[in-house]
C-alpha cells in the first residue's frame, strides 16, 4: 500500500523486499542508529507512536493480523535494545534483540496478544527493552567489575 501509513509502518518498503522482513526491518534500524550516531529517546517514542498507529491502519487495510511485512516495530524495538550505549553496541544488540524477537520469552509473548497497532509495536519494545537491560548486564559483569566482585564473594 502506498499509503503515508504504508510507507511508515513498512519503512518505506523496507519490510516487502524479503522472506525475513523482521530481520531485513532491524538491520535497518541498526544502519539508521550507526548513520545517526543513536537516536534520542524523544525520537524514538515519537517513532514509536506514528508507528503504533500506521501499523494499526496498515493491519486493518491489510485485512491480516500482524502483517509481515510492518517492520517499524522491529526499528524501534532494535533502538530500544541500543539505548543508552556507544555505537560499539549495535550489531550486539541487533542479534540480541533478533533472537528475542523470534523465540519472543515470556513476558513478551503477552504483548502481543495486544490488539491492532499497539499489539504489533508493544512485544518488540518490550524485547527491546529486555535486551537493553541483558547489554546492562552483560556489560556490567564484563567491562565493570561485575564478574570480579562475583568472584570475590564466592573467593572469601
Amino acid at each position: 500500500m502506498k499509503t503515508w501509513y504504508g510507507m511508515i509502518a513498512t519503512v518505506g518498503t523496507v519490510g516487502r523486499y524479503s522472506k525475513m522482513p523482521g530481520t531485513l526491518g532491524a538491520i535497518a534500524g541498526t544502519v539508521l542508529w550507526l548513520l545517526f550516531g543513536g537516536i534520542p529517546l524523544w525520537t524514538i517514542a515519537a517513532v514509536a507512536a506514528v508507528g503504533c498507529y500506521a501499523a494499526d491502519k496498515y493491519e486493518k487495510a491489510a485485512d491480516r493480523e500482524d502483517p509481515g511485512e510492518v517492520v517499524i516495530d522491529e526499528v524501534v524495538g532494535v533502538w530500544i535494545s541500543s539505548w543508552g550505549f556507544d555505537l560499539t553496541y549495535a550489531v550486539v544488540a541487533l542479534f540480541l534483540f533478533r533472537i528475542v524477537d523470534i523465540t519472543k520469552p515470556f513476558p513478551v509473548k503477552e504483548f502481543e496478544r495486544l490488539p491492532g497497532g499497539v499489539g504489533i509495536m508493544a512485544d518488540d519494545i518490550a524485547g527491546g527493552v529486555m535486551v537493553n537491560l541483558l547489554l546492562h548486564f552483560i556489560h556490567w559483569l564484563l567491562f565493570a567489575g561485575g564478574l570480579t566482585m562475583i568472584l570475590g564473594v564466592i573467593g572469601k
